[in-house]
């Protein structure tokens, strides 16, 4: 197995060096600007001739590299279950990892021959048999590496939420138009027939004329302040923050949901607003026609929150109780409101003049029963189908139609959840305008639509 391309900092040399053999290989090119930036004419164009000679195949005459070649960014705990998934799937062939934890990448490259590991995943950019790649990283990295993928001519699976702020999302949307990449978010849910049947109702008017939304009450993020803990061999710390501020290393911090983890801190992540809002926000939307559209106001009622800080490890029960306050109503078109409630966390229940309906994680269940019972023949706006989310990206890419949770799906469904987050540290009513993205003759609110990066870990431009 080859050794990784340089590590991004003189520590993470020596890191690498500590957790890996001295090995031989070819030195292989630096990613010039022009190379990262332009890809030639054919990246803008983002015709399919992107894709390696022979992937696709004549008809008839199936070519000889007909799996996609995929790379994946970031192999912790959700995207090491995807890499085991798609590892096993016919139509594709991982041949690279990249990951800040440099022991990590090669135990992970290690479960199938021939993939190769790198730290710095712009090596993994350069590789011309990555045709798509898999980024599961923490939110403070989805920009960066969703815009240098584009550039690179790869198309993306990306995991929820698609970004960790309103701006950066809509940046990402413009990059994959303009470089004309296919990019699924990984809202699984819409490959799972009872939450597309249950949006399909809904959508469709089995409910009636829709009164109200009852969600989740998913809470924001807190602070933190852990005490710096000794750095295991082989992380290359100042990677992995990448964008968000540098933050002395704990165990605690450093997996997703832990005590509590990365996920509930505010540097790095949305809360479970984004974690698990985006799954349930992202079947409201869909449910009712704003895949392209969102609210049209947001507000709260109760004081503005004011985040603790944890100074210590503990669990998340502290700051998800203090963060769900206050709570947050989010105004639709037609005059619908949906609260964040007792509402189910992958979905919401919808109440119409007709009954009510509850969807869930692969649950589509109504008051009356028959609502959801009874088949919807020839419905005036279906609703597409995928029985594989994985295998809609796999297809979309080969025939270079958008898959079932496209970029702009998976940027709308994200900025519902930054809206609430938004809501409650203002602590006010907001107007929201989901046409051009920002509150109208608000230019504090406005303020919060994007973060400072930390220098040298800017958006890319377009």
């Amino acid at each position: 197995m080859s050794v990784p391309n340089s590590p991004s900092s003189a520590r993470s040399r020596q890191l690498v060096a500590m957790a890996a053999p001295p090995r031989h290989e070819p030195k292989r090119p630096q990613l010039s600007r022009r190379r990262f930036l332009g890809f030639g004419a054919a990246a803008v164009a983002g015709a399919p001739s992107l894709l390696r000679s022979g992937l696709l195949g004549a008809a008839g005459n199936p070519g000889p590299n007909e799996r996609i070649g995929v790379g994946f960014i970031g192999v912790g705990r959700q995207g090491g279950t995807v890499y085991d998934f798609l590892g096993r799937m016919p139509g594709a062939r991982i041949v690279a990892v990249a990951d800040a934890n440099w022991p990590r990448a090669v135990q992970v490259a290690q479960k199938i021959e021939g993939v190769v590991p790198y730290q710095d995943y712009r090596r993994l950019l350069e590789r011309s048999d990555v045709d798509a790649i898999v980024t599961a990283t923490p939110e403070q990295w989805r920009g960066r590496i969703c815009i240098h993928a584009c550039q690179a001519g790869k198309d993306l699976y990306v995991e929820k939420p698609m970004s960790l702020t309103i701006h950066e999302g809509r940046q990402i949307a413009a990059a994959v138009r303009h470089y004309g990449r296919v990019f699924q978010t990984g809202s699984q849910q819409r490959s799972m027939e009872p939450n597309r049947r249950g949006c399909e109702l809904v959508r469709n008017g089995r409910l009636g004329k829709i009164q109200r939304v009852i969600a989740y009450n998913y809470p924001s993020p807190w602070l933190c302040d852990l005490p710096a803990q000794p750095l295991p061999e082989g992380i290359d710390w100042d990677l992995w923050c990448g964008p968000a501020p540098l933050t002395p290393y704990h165990p605690d911090l450093y997996v997703p949901r832990a005590n509590p983890g990365w996920l509930s801190f505010r540097h790095f992540s949305g809360g479970e607003m984004t974690g698990w809002g985006s799954h349930g926000f992202d079947q409201v939307q869909w449910a009712l026609g704003m895949d392209e559209a969102g609210p049209v106001e947001v507000w709260v009622e109760g004081e503005p929150l004011r985040p603790p800080t944890y100074t210590a490890p503990e669990p998340q029960a502290r700051g998800d109780q203090l963060c769900r306050q206050p709570q947050v109503f989010f105004k639709y078109p037609n005059d619908i409101v949906m609260e964040l409630a007792n509402g189910p966390a992958g979905g919401a229940i919808f109440v119409g003049d007709k009954g009510t309906l509850k969807i869930d994680r692969a649950v589509c269940q109504s008051d009356p029963v028959e609502l959801a019972e009874e088949p919807l023949e020839n419905p005036p706006i279906p609703l597409p189908k995928s029985r594989n989310h994985l295998q809609n990206w796999l297809d979309a890419i080969k025939s270079r139609q958008r898959p079932i949770a496209d970029v702009e799906i998976g940027h709308r469904s994200a900025t519902v959840c930054h809206l609430g987050n938004i809501a409650r540290y203002l602590g006010r009513r907001l107007r929201w305008d989901p046409v051009q993205e920002k509150f109208p003759d608000d230019p504090k609110a406005n303020e919060w639509l994007d973060r400072p990066r930390r220098k040298g870990y800017e958006l890319p431009e377009i």
